[in-house]
């Protein structure tokens, strides 16, 4: 037997672009099943809205999304959540983090810590917080 704990976030309406943004990131095959492919006919939620979208990278990452019902909006519900990349692939974490962070907010640069690793901390253009940490060997 085996488990797994992955991601899964919630958008208002902007799951698709969040999920096709994350896969030119990180790379990996691409998931989406919408509500109208299950059946829904709309407006609430709409058809084209993303019911459910899975995202797994050559890497064995896994991330989860899907649009949310209007009549519960997300808000800031996500705002205690961060996702955390982490790793002794400097240059790949390097890469990773200066994509994410296109279009969205540096909360912490991407520079050696006071702990010998390398970190840096940003909000992605689609409010998602990433902590992104390089292990440099080095304490």
């Amino acid at each position: 037997m085996s488990v797994r704990l992955n991601p899964y976030l919630h958008f208002e309406n902007s799951a698709r672009a969040a999920m096709e943004f994350y896969r030119s990131v990180l790379g990996g095959e691409l998931q989406i099943m919408t509500f109208g492919d299950m059946g829904g006919e709309g407006p609430v939620p709409p058809p084209d809205g993303v019911m459910h979208a899975y995202l797994e990278t050559p890497d064995g990452l896994v991330l989860m999304a899907s649009d949310g019902d209007p009549e519960r909006p997300v808000g800031s519900a996500a705002a205690g959540v961060s996702i955390s990349l982490s790793g002794d692939d400097l240059g790949t974490l390097e890469r990773w983090f200066t994509a994410l962070g296109d279009g969205g907010t540096v909360d912490v640069p991407f520079e050696k810590q006071m702990w010998g690793d390398v970190f840096g901390q940003l909000t992605d253009r689609f409010g998602v917080r990433w902590l992104v940490n390089a292990a440099t060997g080095q304490g």
